[in-house]
């Protein structure tokens, strides 16, 4: 017996392939994953919502248990999984996912907190007043109907949808290739925008945006900014930024806290909560020290409270950068136009709602024209009777049968058969002189209603006028005041700063380059003489060269040996531990293997009326605006130009309005004036500042008036303070005169700066000791003494750099405070006065 094995026909697989995925996107975009534009519904919550209709299952009925439901929908019209039936029907029914549910649920639906419904079995449903609206009209032929999956009955292709649902509540969804994600909005505006695009075909989207602000989400928050909004209304496509909003209280001991009263749209507060719990874990997020939910069937509330001094700002910043209180709401208005996917802008959308209304409301016109037409045909034929009732009756009584009735009454009256089968119809109630008054009352109705209904169908104006006011008046019933605030002004983007507390740091670099930051509060405050405390672990070779003390959101102007200028952020320096060596400079600006760093200056802007002093160690000055160093960042651009084996010792940032003191290594001092260093461009290289022996060199300068006080460190560790006010006003490019007395004790001066009498100072020695004391204990001596010592330091090991800070609010314990007369070497600190001769003033030479 030879085996039927059927036909074999050969075919490519690619083409295969091809044709049976094509057919299967065709099918996940049309029939599931978006939306129709004329009613915004996709075929699952049409069919459920069509399925809730034909079991009666109406606002004012009893509900019907979920399983009933899906199962009715899942065996007549939509053959797949019960729980993506089931699923739909509870999104459909949630306060917190529709802006306007269609679905009246009893029983657990699930929660903001992603807590998942109970079981359908559990739970029952019914169709929400609104959903009525949806389906107004089905049965009076408005829209098409097309057989269910398997041919035994018919189901509609769309519904009437009074109600613009596409744009009152959104949809999304993602299909083969395509997703769409529309935003829900508030119905009064969007009604109000339907009427004025009725009144004004002409309309531009701006001027629908008149009306329609923006996005409503059910859960509220705020809208920042109308950029994305408005490339969402004019391109179908637009990034929207919500935040939640929240308000800031203060407890009784203290601690500020946040309070979250709405969180945006499709956020799961429970996840919500899990992350902030995990960033402040992971101490991402400092500053935190409580956290509650508070939430309860009168609102969302969910507390944050604060550690004690943490700033809100800060910790908000955090919050909205590493979590979901801040999202981006991607629009994508992607729906089914004509059974074509198609990308809409609003007045697009308002268009197909419109037109889809309007073509209901011819329709239902036809079809009530048609019924009354139909129900005057046989008013007519009973008026007819009644006026001939005695001949009708004679006519009836002498029929042998009711087809010879009929018959006999047609041709006698010249009725139609209807009319003929409705006079045999008539009870003989009807005779009575009452009844008759009604049929005749009936039909004078009817034919006015008729000549309504034919006026509404010769006017287009009409039509669209009945599509305006029923959606008007489908506002007044189910409209509500918005939920979600919109911003003008877009959402600041959150700045890196805003998420670092305002901290003073110390900045470390040392001579072969190593930078960091330290904390200031990781210094203890000690007394002068002390031994201080070890600020980082360096090689053999290397020692610390440079030592300031800014704030985190400052600018850090970094000057090379070669005279370029590099700027960064103290925050974006590495911050480490205060025996750390830190990170290479070379890893954070982009400097040649030749250069070092010769200056560093601590700017809080780049402003056109401040500016940067330089001086070199040949004594060569100059002044160049700090707005010419903007654009300078990590790739660095000239900041000076020098000769030879030139450097540059000091760069200051100064308005101009106090004299500048130049100090040499060999302890000689020159004040001047400000206006005797005319500002200069970024290249030029500089005047002749301060005129020095062949072995001298300049050491630093400050910015001083009379009543500035300035401290003087030796690499002994040596030092005084001073007045400004003893030294004289000199010329620029002058020697100007003796400021310390400088000897094989003290060493030479590294450093002077200006001190407040509760400043702090900071001396560091190069083999990274670091000493932190209180100024005034640094004694106040003239111009011609040698000070005293402040470090006490174990050859060889001497000071590098000195810088200053405002005194925090603590007090230096007992024991680390020294007396001055305790101090070891505590000789006279009164030195002989100077030769006159060494005060001179010359006059100034040509600039260089």
């Amino acid at each position: 017996m030879i085996e039927n094995r059927g036909r074999v026909i050969p075919i490519a697989i690619e083409d295969e392939v091809k044709t049976s995925y094509l057919n299967y996107a065709m099918s996940v975009i049309i029939s599931r994953a978006l939306p129709d534009v004329r009613d915004g519904l996709k075929p699952v919550h049409r069919r459920i919502l069509h399925g809730m209709n034909e079991m009666g299952l109406r606002s004012d009925k009893a509900p019907k248990k979920s399983a009933r439901i899906v199962g009715d929908v899942l065996g007549k019209f939509h053959p797949h999984g019960d729980q993506s039936v089931y699923d739909a029907l509870v999104r459909l029914a949630q306060e917190f996912s529709m802006r306007y549910p269609l679905v009246n649920g009893q029983g657990n639906y699930g929660s903001v907190d992603g807590d998942p419904p109970a079981a359908m079995r559990y739970t029952e449903a019914r169709m929400h007043k609104l959903a009525e609206e949806m389906l107004r009209d089905i049965k009076k032929e408005t829209v098409d109907f097309v057989p269910n999956y398997d041919d035994s009955m018919e189901e509609p292709s769309v519904l009437p949808a009074a109600l613009p649902y596409l744009l009152v509540n959104g949809a999304s969804g993602i299909a083969v290739g395509m997703a769409t994600n529309i935003p829900p909005h508030n119905l009064n505006e969007v009604a109000a925008a339907i009427g004025a695009y009725i009144d004004n075909p002409e309309i531009t989207i701006d001027g629908l945006m008149k009306f329609i602000s923006g996005p409503d989400f059910p859960t509220g928050g705020t809208i920042f900014g109308r950029k994305g909004i408005r490339d969402a209304y004019t391109k179908g496509r637009g990034k929207i930024t919500v935040r939640s909003k929240f308000s800031i209280e203060s407890t009784n001991s203290g601690k500020d806290v946040i309070i979250f009263h709405e969180i945006p749209y499709q956020v799961n507060k429970a996840n919500l909560m899990i992350r902030i719990a995990d960033l402040v874990r992971d101490k991402i997020i400092d500053g935190i020290s409580d956290m509650r939910d508070e939430s309860d069937r009168d609102g969302l509330r969910v507390v944050i409270e604060l550690k004690r001094g943490a700033s809100p700002k800060i910790v908000l910043n955090h919050l909205f950068t590493h979590t979901q209180l801040q999202v981006n709401f991607n629009v994508n208005s992607l729906a089914l136009v004509n059974g074509k996917p198609e990308v809409l802008n609003l007045k697009d959308m308002i268009v197909h709602f419109v037109s889809h209304r309007r073509d209901v409301i011819i329709r239902r016109t036809k079809y009530d024209l048609r019924k009354a037409e139909e129900r005057a045909h046989i008013l007519e034929g009973l008026k007819i009777a009644l006026e001939n009732i005695d001949e009708v009756i004679k006519i009836i009584k002498e029929s042998e049968n009711v087809d010879t009735a009929r018959t006999r009454l047609m041709n006698r009256f010249g009725l139609s058969e209807i009319q003929a089968q409705a006079i045999l119809d008539m009870r003989l109630q009807k005779l009575t002189s009452l009844e008759t008054k009604k049929i005749l009352e009936e039909l004078r109705e009817i034919l006015a209603l008729i000549q309504k209904l034919k006026d509404l169908l010769a006017s287009e104006q009409k039509i669209l006028g009945v599509v305006k006011e029923e959606t008007v008046e489908l506002a007044g019933k189910f409209g509500d005041p918005r939920r979600t605030d919109i911003i003008r002004d877009e959402v600041e983007e959150i700045n890196i700063e805003d998420l670092i507390q305002k901290e003073d740091m110390v900045v470390l670099i040392s001579h072969r380059g190593y930078i960091k930051r330290v904390p200031f509060s990781a210094y203890r405050v000690q007394g002068r003489g002390g031994r201080g405390s070890s600020s980082a672990t360096l090689r053999d070779d290397d020692f610390i060269q440079q030592l300031f003390i800014a704030n985190t959101h400052d600018y850090i102007m970094i000057i090379s040996s070669e005279g370029k200028a590099y700027w960064l952020k103290v925050h974006e320096i590495p911050e480490g531990s205060r025996t750390s060596k830190g990170q290479h400079i070379r890893a954070l600006l982009q400097i040649n293997v030749n250069e070092e760093v010769a200056a560093v200056v601590s700017l809080k802007d780049f402003l056109e009326d401040e500016f940067i002093f330089f001086a070199t160690s040949r004594g060569m000055v100059k002044r160049v605006k700090t707005s010419e160093f903007r654009n300078a960042k990590t790739r660095g651009i000239v900041a000076m130009t020098l000769h030879g084996d030139d450097k540059i010792v000091s760069a200051i940032h100064t308005t101009g309005e106090q004299d500048i003191t130049l100090v040499s290594r060999l302890g000689k001092g020159l004040r001047m004036a400000p206006s005797e260093v005319r500002v200069m461009g970024r290249t030029a290289q500089g005047v002749g500042g301060m005129k020095l022996a062949s072995a001298d060199e300049l050491a630093s300068a400050i910015e001083v008036d009379d009543e500035t006080k300035i401290i003087f460190v030796t690499e002994n560790g040596w030092g005084k303070r001073m007045l400004a006010g003893e030294l004289s006003p000199h010329g620029r490019n002058t020697s100007g005169q003796r400021v310390y007395n400088c000897s094989d004790l003290t060493g030479e001066v590294v450093g002077a700066m200006k001190v407040g009498d509760d400043d702090l100072v900071i001396a560091m020695t190069s083999q990274g000791t670091t000493i932190k004391m209180i100024s005034d204990t640094i004694s106040l001596l003239g111009r011609n003494t040698r000070g005293v010592r402040i470090v006490s330091l174990v050859k060889p090991d001497f000071v590098v750099g000195i810088d200053t800070a405002t005194r925090e609010d603590e007090e230096a314990e007992d024991e680390d405070i020294q007396d001055p007369r305790t101090l070891e070497n505590p000789e006279d600190p009164e030195e002989e006065t100077l030769p006159e001769e060494d005060e001179e003033d010359l006059d100034n030479p040509q600039d260089e």
